[in-house]
């Protein structure tokens, strides 16, 4: 599906991978709708694209129905969701003290990374199934954003990796529901990539995190991944596949 002229949504565009991915779809000709919970993140990249900056939070359903009414609005209706919005969290089952874990923070890290990932995906493809369909019956594309720690989960990472693994999980059935209304879904699970997050890190643990990615021996880059999602949209024949981005690092336990 070609990106020029197209609407596109992005979900947690006002950083990171988002970010990144916004830029190369306005790059490409996109109207882009910039998604994030911060406003001000969204309005940044909006403007510097001329796009549309709307706050969002994608597990919950009435803020993301009112965002995608929003970007249809002025845009007219999206044919591309790329969803890259997503939370971080690392607690140990049993900590030092030897309490279990609160279970909020397991439940807060699957509801946004995994129930807002559904709940995107579903909004998007109820408005994408009743547009016009393009060559070979096409009405849209959705790319969603897992991990490796889907597969390579390291200590302390069981919301994370669960969230993440759920998406990874949901992907073909996905694609295979949608098939009938010509809706591709396709999921990226990065590695270890330059974000502003991980750019908070020292140096020297910087260093020592891309001296364990075989090769290249460095951090991905954000429009490394960009360009990926891209090609997603671009190439008609993926579709209900996880691919995995990462220099093919396999994540140590700890």
């Amino acid at each position: 599906m070609k990106i020029e002229g197209t609407s596109a949504l992005v979900t947690g565009g006002g950083s990171g991978l988002g970010e990144a991915t916004a830029r190369e779809l306005a790059r490409l000709g996109a109207q882009v709708a910039v998604l994030d919970l911060q406003l001000d993140q969204a309005e940044r990249v909006a403007r510097d694209i001329d796009g549309l900056a709307v706050a969002c939070d994608v597990s919950d359903e009435r803020s993301m129905s009112l965002a995608l009414a929003a970007a249809s609005g002025a845009h007219g209706p999206a044919r591309i969701l790329m969803h890259m919005a997503g939370i971080g969290t690392a607690k140990r089952v049993v900590d030092k003290e030897g309490q279990a874990a609160p279970l909020a923070d397991f439940d807060k890290v699957v509801r946004v990374n995994l129930i807002g990932s559904y709940n995107a995906a579903r909004l998007f493809a109820a408005a994408c199934a009743r547009l016009e369909p393009l060559q070979d019956g096409l009405r849209g594309v959705m790319v969603m954003t897992a991990s490796v720690a889907a597969f390579d989960g390291q200590v302390g990472q069981q919301a994370y990796s669960a969230s993440k693994a759920g998406i990874v999980g949901m992907t073909l059935p996905m694609a295979r529901d949608l098939a009938q209304y010509g809706i591709r879904v396709c999921t990226i699970a990065p590695g270890l990539f330059a974000t502003p997050l991980l750019r908070t890190l020292p140096e020297t643990v910087q260093a020592s995190l891309a001296a364990s990615i075989p090769f290249p021996q460095r951090l991905g880059k954000p429009e490394e991944f960009a360009e990926l999602a891209a090609h997603i949209v671009h190439n008609d024949h993926l579709n209900g596949e996880t691919i995995r981005l990462d220099g093919a690092l396999r994540m140590a336990p700890r």
